[in-house]
């Protein structure tokens, strides 16, 4: 793979016209084009007359580049992208796969991020998972069971996936009134996207939510459930090794409500905990509980 492919600046918030012309596939003539037409041109303070791309510059203008590449003129483009405009064409599940898909495998970080925005903040967090983001993991388990040996590709998009979720999160209050839903990954569970796409939903629906990550030990995590007093407790595992029937139980003797995510749980049969496999029963069990 060439250099140029890997579109990270080489600061955050920090992208010189060359770059993101390089980036784009565009002449800086062009570039400077758009900026003198749309006012679109870099928002980031430098040195003299030196100003900057930002970070959010850069999406922004991918994104208006996507919105051309779908059909639409290159003004209503930049008013839709920079400006808030609502409109543009709707862009089936499939394509945003695709396009996730090739800009994961490529090894282009920032494209992955902006498309991952514009599929969050566009469909929503549940919809953006469900219809879009698990439909992509699948497909790189798919290649890994064929034999393709794709650790890098499977690093940008499973992190910029987890920023994406972050940053919509964010968006939201984080003190929300009310005993909070706890969600956690069992202690040896690594996989952790599905509890932070539910952490966002919930954040969206201002549920009061704590997340407690991934690889957190037992103890710590059972001390969260006796101080934290959530009206529920929801551990995730994605497989059989990692699904922890003792911490389960002992967050249940400590006399709160326990319900188990993922298809990790299912060689255990019914141990009288709330049992949820998807992301739509799992907002439904944290919405009740949190409205009971």
């Amino acid at each position: 793979m060439e250099p140029n492919n890997v579109d990270e600046p080489p600061g955050a918030g920090a992208w010189a016209p060359g770059k993101v012309a390089e980036l784009l596939g565009v002449s800086p003539v062009t570039l400077r084009s758009w900026s003198a037409r749309y006012g679109i041109g870099p928002s980031a303070g430098g040195a003299g007359r030196h100003r900057r791309y930002s970070d959010a510059d850069v999406r922004r203008l991918q994104h208006m580049q996507r919105l051309v590449g779908r059909g639409m003129p290159v003004r209503e483009a930049a008013a839709v992208a920079f400006g808030g405009t609502a409109g543009g064409p709707v862009v089936p599940a499939a394509h945003r796969v695709r396009e996730l898909e090739d800009a994961a495998a490529d090894l282009r970080p920032a494209s992955v991020a902006g498309l991952l925005d514009e599929t969050v903040g566009t469909l929503g967090p549940a919809a953006a998972w469900t219809d879009v983001l698990a439909p992509v993991l699948r497909g790189l388990g798919g290649r890994w069971q064929r034999g393709d040996v794709c650790f890098a590709t499977e690093w940008v998009l499973t992190s910029e996936i987890s920023l994406a979720l972050e940053r919509y999160s964010r968006r939201f209050p984080a003190a929300v009134p009310g005993r909070p839903v706890l969600l956690a990954c069992c202690p040896a569970e690594r996989h952790s996207l599905p509890m932070e796409a539910l952490r966002a939903t919930l954040a969206e629906a201002g549920v009061p939510v704590a997340y407690a990550g991934q690889l957190v030990p037992a103890e710590t995590l059972a001390d969260l459930a006796a101080r934290l007093d959530p009206v529920l407790v929801l551990l995730w595992s994605l497989a059989p090794p990692t699904a922890d029937d003792l911490l389960a139980a002992r967050v249940r003797d400590l006399g709160r409500a326990v319900g188990t995510a993922g298809p990790g749980w299912d060689h255990l049969g019914d141990r009288g905990f709330a049992r949820v496999n998807d992301l739509a029963s799992a907002v439904e069990l944290a919405v009740a509980h949190a409205e009971a």
